[in-house]
């Protein structure tokens, strides 16, 4: 029978012993030194510049987490999860702002070629009106044109890069 004084006792010793995993990574996380980003009025302006709709509560509530974990000493991590059209890239644009106002680059990593074209779309659309230098690092371009764009981003020339998982591999290398 599964569901046994045994088997509860089993499963309740895995789920235990996740959580204890899971919280002993989140102290050790906060035991790193991270950056601290400003969101000061100029920052602020700049994120509601980009803004196409005005946001619902549920994406204001998830940009002041965001916020509040890039105000923090130690790193963030986080997974922002929602329905497909429930605003998840204008949200991630919105942190992206916040981290190029503060004098870095930033990075989205898509699960798909085809997402990460999107995504790379719409943030020339969007973050263009704040003049910034958007690449994508994909699969298909010229090998000429992908040395050129990865020395952008080292040099800090390109200030938001969008992709597949090639954002986080070796040769893709970030100024600051």
């Amino acid at each position: 029978r599964r569901n046994s004084p045994y088997h509860r006792r089993l499963i309740f010793e895995e789920f235990f012993l996740l959580e204890l995993i899971l919280a002993l990574r989140r102290v050790q996380g906060r035991a790193l030194k991270g950056v601290r980003f400003e969101t000061a009025d100029r920052v602020r302006q700049q994120v509601k510049k980009i803004l196409p709709f005005h946001p619902t509560s549920a994406q204001k509530r998830v940009l002041k987490e965001i916020v509040d974990d890039l105000k923090a000493p130690y790193p963030m991590t986080r997974l922002m999860q929602g329905d497909v059209g429930s605003g998840k890239t204008i949200v991630a644009f919105e942190a992206i702002v916040i981290a190029v106002e503060n004098g870095y680059q930033a990075a989205l990593m898509a699960p798909t070629e085809i997402l990460a074209e999107q995504h790379f779309i719409n943030a020339k659309r969007i973050l263009g009106m704040l003049n910034y230098q958007v690449g994508v690092v994909r699969r298909g371009i010229r090998k000429a044109e992908k040395l050129a764009l990865l020395e952008s981003i080292a040099s800090g020339e390109v200030q938001v890069v969008i992709g597949t998982h090639a954002v986080i591999e070796e040769h893709t290398v970030f100024k600051k």
